[in-house]
């Protein structure tokens, strides 16, 4: 079957390690089932795999992708859950969770083996292209806004980074939820299309808030840090899922965070309650994810060209057909 798979690992220059080709169907596995991949897309987790972050060279050649949508062997339209063995479903007692493509062969091919408890229902209100964004980057979003910043209708938000995949979903889930979300970005037509999607004002990164806000959705990491804890109310929550831009700021803030009681919190990913929760919220809204592009498979190279090159604003799609 055709696959975009890491052959190997380049910590500098990623892309060269990124093979488009033929590779053996899945293996069948007691408790797991077989996909037909209809869509699938991009994360930066992909990137970082191709990198050998969280990929480890004995484990090539890895097929990537942890996100997609398909059909099952019953003929079913489903959506996969990328985290394995969160429960133990499918997987070894002792066996730690992993994201798909750390320990198993991913989404980027025309077909994929996961465990059966990793198969969601696909809202018919969705389509594949749509269904595929969801289970990692708007995931992510979902769970760091309404379970770890805890935030409530009314509250205000800002969202760093607006463009990038979880910070778009996070826009687009915090106007839906009635949030009052401000956004930066170094980018002036993505602050234009920050405020498109629903967020209040979108401004340059540092740039002074008109208040303070009671949570801010941080992803990018050491170049923002500074910003968004000065830009937290007192006992406010940061939320950190990511650090694009490195995870070692030149000033903690560590005076600011025990003084005024702020909470910072990591993130990762989200469950499959939250999932089921989150395909729910957008059937029945009307939200839908923010996709830059949809490529065939076969063009997949461009797309991590385009990911890598960060000059997107939300989800890159692949479809097999």
């Amino acid at each position: 079957m055709f696959a975009a798979y890491a052959a190997r690992i380049d910590r500098d220059q990623p892309l060269n390690g990124l093979e488009l080709g033929e590779r053996p169907e899945p293996e069948a596995r007691p408790g797991w089932t077989t996909v037909t991949v209809r869509a699938a897309s991009l994360n930066h987790h992909d990137l970082w795999s191709l990198r050998g972050i969280g990929l480890p060279e004995e484990k090539l050649p890895m097929i990537l992708g942890c996100d997609a949508s398909g059909v099952d062997e019953d003929g079913n339209e489903v959506v996969l859950h990328s985290v394995i063995g969160q429960t133990g479903h499918g997987v070894g007692p002792d066996e730690p969770r992993s994201i798909l493509t750390e320990r198993y062969q991913g989404t980027f091919a025309e077909r994929v083996t996961v465990p059966r408890w990793n198969v969601l229902p696909k809202p018919k209100e969705l389509s594949f292209e749509e269904a595929a964004c969801l289970p990692t980057a708007w995931l992510t979003a979902y769970r760091m806004l309404f379970t770890n910043a805890g935030v409530r209708p009314g509250d205000s938000v800002l969202v760093q980074g607006a463009g990038g995949g979880v910070a778009t979903a996070a826009i687009v889930l915090g106007r839906a939820a009635g949030l009052r979300v401000f956004a930066t970005s170094r980018d002036e037509a993505k602050r234009e299309r920050a405020v498109a999607l629903g967020a209040v004002a979108a401004y340059e990164p540092g740039s002074r808030l008109p208040h303070r806000v009671d949570a801010v959705i941080e992803t990018v990491g050491a170049a923002t840090w500074s910003h968004s804890v000065k830009s937290l109310r007192p006992g406010g929550t940061l939320v950190i899922s990511g650090a694009t831009s490195g995870d070692r700021p030149a000033h903690a803030e560590l005076t600011r965070i025990f003084f005024l009681e702020l909470k910072v919190v990591g993130s990762t990913m989200g469950s499959k309650d939250e999932l089921e929760d989150l395909l729910s919220f957008c059937a029945a809204t009307g939200v839908r994810p923010v996709v830059d592009e949809v490529l065939p498979l076969d063009r997949a190279r461009e797309g991590f060209a385009r990911m890598a090159s960060g000059e997107l604003f939300g989800k890159i799609v692949l479809t097999t057909s």
